[in-house]
């Protein structure tokens, strides 16, 4: 077992993780701190394997407290922000996370970890990370956390640096673009059919020439994206 600490003063967030970790048999979760001077508190009498992380906190940023931390533990970086990446990394973190985190990423993160804590022991019975239904992820709509539930998703629009996602029920507009999106996205479920198109497989009504028809939509199928999209089809055939 790891034992492992959120530091992150979003609610959204440490609930999403709180979450993430309950499905992961090897991960207990000691506590969550919503001020990372607590937590680094706490730290210095009851040590963890394994820190969550985000960086732009007040009182002390994730960086600063990476410093003060001084590599005593595994870190993995939870942030919406990718430009501190690369000063992450210099501080030996595990895994640097982008926010949304999508679950079969969050998972690769802490077999990650777990693997340099135990590197001679395999894990057994893993979760499905391919499951047909199911699953949520968040989404950062101006100053809060929106909880999209990926069997709602008929399509995403990529819009110059912003992202429409085309739900059952409404349109979420996010300033992200559409290569973060699609990397925590499950490979299994939504495919990317154009530049500025992901759609969702099992919302696909019909398929004619080099467009694609969901419910009242009609979305152009890429010449650059064509070949590996009909293989995938092929591939699912009866």
């Amino acid at each position: 077992m790891l034992k492992c600490t959120i530091i992150d003063d979003e609610p959204l967030a440490t609930t999403l993780l709180e979450n993430y970790i309950s499905k992961v048999p090897f991960l207990d979760l000691v506590k969550t701190y919503n001020n990372p001077m607590d937590g680094l508190i706490d730290f210095n009498s009851n040590p963890v394997d394994l820190i969550f992380l985000d960086i732009q906190m007040p009182q002390l940023t994730g960086i600063q407290f990476m410093k003060l931390l001084q590599n005593r533990a595994q870190v993995i970086i939870t942030s919406a922000y990718e430009e501190y990446a690369i000063e992450g990394f210099e501080h030996n973190v595990t895994d640097y996370l982008l926010k949304p985190i999508s679950f079969e990423r969050f998972y690769k993160a802490v077999e990650k970890a777990y693997n340099r804590t135990n590197p001679t022991q395999k894990i057994e019975g893993g979760p499905d990370l391919h499951a047909p239904t199911g699953g949520y992820i968040f989404i950062k709509v101006e100053t809060k956390m929106v909880r999209v539930e990926l069997d709602d998703i008929l399509y995403i629009e990529g819009l110059k640096n912003y992202v429409s996602i085309h739900t059952k029920t409404q349109r979420i507009v996010t300033l992200q673009v559409m290569k973060q999106l699609e990397k925590v996205l499950p490979p299994n479920r939504f495919v990317r059919v154009h530049k500025s198109y992901i759609v969702a497989l099992d919302k696909i009504v019909s398929i004619e020439r080099q467009e694609v028809s969901i419910k009242d939509q009609i979305i152009p199928i890429g010449v650059t994206y064509q070949e590996s999209f009909f293989k995938l089809l092929e591939s699912r055939k009866a």
